[in-house]
């Protein structure tokens, strides 16, 4: 059916200019067709779908009255009312109307529309899809680290155990994380003794499951005669039974295997079975040679299953706890109650209560507490009188939810995390006002239109619901893009770390609730862009719409483009405050003096211990190293710490200085490091006073030390400390070692930090289990790692070497949060900016426009084109001087949340913020000079004839 052929028979000439009468003829049509096709899609013949369509349009001639006005103002009024008394053109019946029809029309005719403004739609779409792209990816981030639980039978049964304590706890040891109880003031870890397990274990009457791991930090994992280095956790024998994770080969460890003298077994988890053993399908029973200990391999993990550990932190290997002994140098730890060092957690049995299970072990927790300080008084009583002097705090058990396993690091991580969502929900707002503007605009040129369908009949809320499928579609399409930029993005944000810490054994996938998460962004952001625009779009007087030359700028939608505009600079200078910030932070970091020269250094790590390498061997291990990696071309000294500067960890000791007397409140306590003879040399750290460390500071020499600026006029002030005396603990052990030299100032843990006091050892005579090797070369420190690989290699073939890198690299590791914050906020922040000042182009092109007419009477009246070109600035400076006030005042009152981030500067650094400023006021006023500059060009004849 020809529907146009069809309207051309019934509807009178217009006499309206080709053109214009066609877009209208055009217009009837598709309304009619879609009527007709609805028709044949509910069953109806071909003549009765043709006559529900022609029955819609009732009289030609009153349709045709309404358009007449175009030729014909005068006349309006005598329509209208013949308009309202006659004109019948349903919009909807129960068989079908001319208005909207079906969700799926409203699709097509907004694809239709879309595809013809094919410029408008590409805009638009860029423009969500960064906004929705961004936050998609860092969604998927967020998501993984922060919201997802523990890929288990029933996570939300799970419970973690903690505690709170006074600082005078029943403990002589914590391995794990000790924090401050925010709302105790109290000190709280989720680290117990293996007694408290067993204890846990064994009088359990609440749960339906007890388990317990620990994490083993650093294993020597040999695979046919190949080293390397592996994490892996200790386990007990229901850990896997009591998450509900099964092995997807093999088996996983049971009670049986966490016996005393069972055979050694360890599983592995999908991500080291893919890397270690490229997915070997015979992985079940192969043997692998960990610390020297023979382990068979019984079973690989579920990919998606990293373990209970902290965020990111996934485990090689799982290994039962009765086998520490055998790994672990020294003295088993699963004997020593006065050392906490075990994660504990259960399921909870049905009907049970987090808090009614904290309530059951209380007792059992505070008897092992101090069962395990009498031991430790028995076992050190050198301390006993000192340590019984005063009573010791008695811990409080804590019961919480375990479903997320532990959950230190994820709130360590959260800070950034969510500053980071908000740069860039704040984009996606400022790329949803840009489109907003641009509908707002494209409305203006669809007056007619919509005004031709209000007069046939079309309800507004038919029109405004067509428009919302416009924009929704709009809004998916960004969408559908956005998730290609979020799937090329995922992987960098694991590269850029944007929380600031190690690396994390992450799979970042766009999951279904990642996608659930875009199409919500996406079909919000098409309503709240889309809303606006139908609304003002629809609201039309028809008399002066259907007019030739109508004009449709009104005070109205320059009020709502005016102030999306105001509401972009205002977001956008937000933005830029912020990013110089963070830029300022990065640069004062970075120009911060170490104490050191940290160029030319290569860095890596050795662990003997896991080789069975007593003291006595360890020491001379590193002295053949040392010497032998000296030997290698290029290499101009090597030596080596326990640990390296700039590694943002360290070691603090309480000391005794001989003769100081400490006064009340004053911290005794010092950084410590064992180096080795030629540590300050290859450091370049000047020795100031005395000597440096030798080699014969060994074990049978006097002890002694070298300490840092800062411990010297902390504790001897004018004095000089050379020769002075100091021990590590009471008093009593206050002339143990001799001071021989001061070094200058180094920064030891991080750049932020200030400097401490400091005192470094020789290594032979506090032998670190395992050290950092630290070479000095005289040229590119990468290029030589193959030959000291080469070099180590001949010292002990079977001793790996990991986390090789730079001195450099392990300085700008120390400034990852820093670095990524500028980064990303300049690049959101340039991007606000530009995004904004498109808009401000736009809509002041438009504006230019539409008032080309009214500029050419002005012209023509005698104003000059400097004049227009003022005119024209003042309004668009008006609205930015605006916004930028807003955006001063936001900016001021949500940089105070980033203030632990600063270093060197406030939140309201005046230079930052200046610069920003005008920054912002610049690039405006670039953006609206190019349409004032065009304004001020306009022919005052060809003006006055523009429509």
């Amino acid at each position: 059916m020809d529907w146009k052929k069809y309207v051309r028979e019934n509807l009178t000439p217009l006499d309206l200019g080709p053109e214009r009468e066609f877009e209208m003829i055009d217009e009837m049509a598709q309304h009619l067709e879609a009527i007709y096709e609805e028709a044949l899609g509910d069953g109806a013949s071909h003549e009765e779908a043709f006559k529900r369509a022609a029955a819609h349009v009732k009289d030609w001639r009153l349709l045709e009255c309404e358009l007449v006005r175009a030729r014909h103002p005068i006349a309006g009024a005598w329509i209208n009312k013949r308009l309202a008394a006659a004109a019948r053109i349903e919009s909807r019946t129960r068989r079908g109307g001319i208005g909207m029809g079906s969700l799926v029309q409203d699709l097509r005719y907004a694809a239709r529309m879309l595809i013809r403004s094919k410029a408008f739609t590409v805009i638009a779409v860029l423009s969500l899809a960064l906004g929705i792209g961004a936050n998609t990816a860092l969604f998927s981030l967020v998501d993984a680290v922060l919201l997802k639980m523990l890929p288990v039978k029933r996570p939300n049964e799970l419970v973690l155990f903690n505690w709170l304590s006074g600082p005078r706890g029943m403990q002589r040891g914590i391995n794990g994380t000790v924090q401050t109880d925010p709302a105790t003031g109290m000190r709280t870890s989720t680290s117990f003794s293996y007694l408290a397990f067993e204890r846990f274990r064994d009088q359990n009457e609440t749960l339906s499951e007890v388990f317990a791991f620990a994490t083993l930090y650093q294993l020597n994992a040999s695979v046919d005669g190949q080293p390397e280095i592996a994490r892996g956790q200790l386990v007990s024998g229901g850990y896997y039974s009591g998450l509900g994770v099964p092995a997807i080969m093999g088996r996983t460890i049971t009670a049986d295997d966490d016996k005393a003298g069972a055979a050694p077994v360890a599983v592995i988890t999908h991500r080291y079975w893919q890397r270690r053993f490229g997915e070997d399908p015979e992985i079940v029973g192969r043997t692998l040679i960990v610390n020297n200990v023979p382990l068979t391999v019984i079973g690989v993990t579920p990919r998606e299953f990293s373990g209970t550990l902290q965020v990111g932190e996934s485990p090689d290997l799982s290994i039962p706890f009765s086998l520490q002994p055998q790994l672990g140098p020294g003295e088993s730890e699963l004997t020593k109650p006065w050392l906490w060092w075990v994660q504990i957690m259960g399921r909870l049995n049905s009907g049970v209560t987090a808090e009614q299970t904290a309530a059951s072990f209380e007792s059992i927790f505070q008897q092992s507490a101090q069962e395990g300080w009498t031991a430790a008084l028995a076992h050190f009583p050198q301390q006993e009188e000192a340590q019984t002097s005063a009573p010791r705090d008695v811990p409080r058990l804590r019961v919480a939810s375990g479903s997320q396993g532990l959950t230190e690091v994820r709130r360590a991580y959260s800070q950034p995390l969510t500053i980071l969502m908000v740069i860039v929900g704040l984009v996606l707002l400022i790329a949803c006002a840009n489109v907003a503007n641009l509908l707002l605009a494209r409305g203006a040129t669809r007056q007619k239109e919509i005004a031709v369908r209000l007069a046939i009949g079309a309800s507004r809320w038919r029109i405004v619901r067509q428009l919302l499928t416009e924009s929704l579609l709009l809004a998916i399409l960004g969408g559908a893009v956005g998730v290609l930029f979020a799937y090329w993005g995922k992987d960098l944000l694991l590269i850029l770390r944007p929380w600031g810490g190690d690396e994390l054994a992450l799979d970042l996938k766009l999951d279904l609730r990642v996608l659930g998460f875009t199409i919500a962004v996406s079909l919000a952001t098409g309503l709240l862009f889309g809303l606006a625009p139908a609304l003002r779009a629809t609201r039309v007087d028809l008399t002066p719409a259907l007019k030739d030359n109508a004009r449709s700028v009104t005070g109205s939608r320059s009020f709502l483009t005016k102030s999306l505009i105001i509401a972009q600079v205002a977001m956008s200078l937000v933005l830029l405050v912020g990013a110089g910030l963070f830029v300022r932070t990065l640069r004062n970091l970075q120009s911060v003096d170490v104490g050191f020269n940290r160029e030319n250094l290569l860095l890596f790590n050795v662990e003997p211990a896991l080789n069975g390498y007593n003291n006595a061997q360890i020491a001379e291990l590193y002295r053949q190293m040392t010497e032998r990696i000296e030997t290698v071309p290029g290499v101009r000294s090597a030596t080596v710490s326990l640990i390296p500067l700039l590694a943002g960890r360290g070691r603090t000791s309480s000391i005794s200085v001989q003769g100081h007397t400490a006064q009340p409140g004053d911290e005794n306590d010092a950084k410590v490091n064992s180096v080795g003879t030629r540590f300050f040399e290859t450091m370049e750290i000047p020795v100031l006073a005395g000597r440096s460390l030798s080699a014969r500071d060994d074990e049978r020499a006097p002890k002694v030390a070298v300490i840092n600026q800062m411990m010297a006029r902390k504790y001897f002030g004018d004095e000089d400390p050379i020769g002075r005396r100091f021990g590590f603990g009471g008093r009593e052990t206050s002339a143990q070692i001799e001071i021989v030299g001061v070094a200058r100032d180094a920064k030891y843990t991080g750049m932020r930090a200030e400097t401490e006091p400091t005192v470094y050892l020789p290594y032979p005579q506090s032998i670190p289990k395992w050290a950092t090797f630290i070479v000095r070369t005289s040229g590119n420190p990468t290029a030589m790692t193959a030959s000291i690989r080469e070099a180590v290699h001949e010292v002990d073939s079977n001793l790996p070497m990991f986390d090789v890198k730079t001195q450099s690299e392990q300085a700008d590791q120390s400034l990852a949060e820093e670095r990524l914050f500028a980064r990303l906020s300049s690049f959101f922040g340039l991007l606000a900016l530009s995004l904004a000042c498109i808009g401000l182009y736009g809509v002041m092109s438009y504006g230019v426009a539409r008032r080309t007419n009214e500029i050419g009477i002005r012209m023509a009246l005698g104003a000059t084109a400097p004049r227009v070109t003022r005119m024209v600035m003042r309004e668009t400076m008006l609205v930015v001087l605006i916004g930028v006030v807003i955006g001063l005042g936001a900016a001021v009152a949500t940089t105070r949340l980033i203030a632990a981030m600063l270093f060197g500067l406030a939140p309201t650094d005046l230079m930052t913020i200046s610069f920003a400023v005008l920054l912002m006021i610049a690039v405006a006023a670039l953006a609206g000079y190019l349409p004032a500059r065009r304004a001020s060009k306009v022919d005052p004849m060809i003006a006055l004839r523009y429509e």
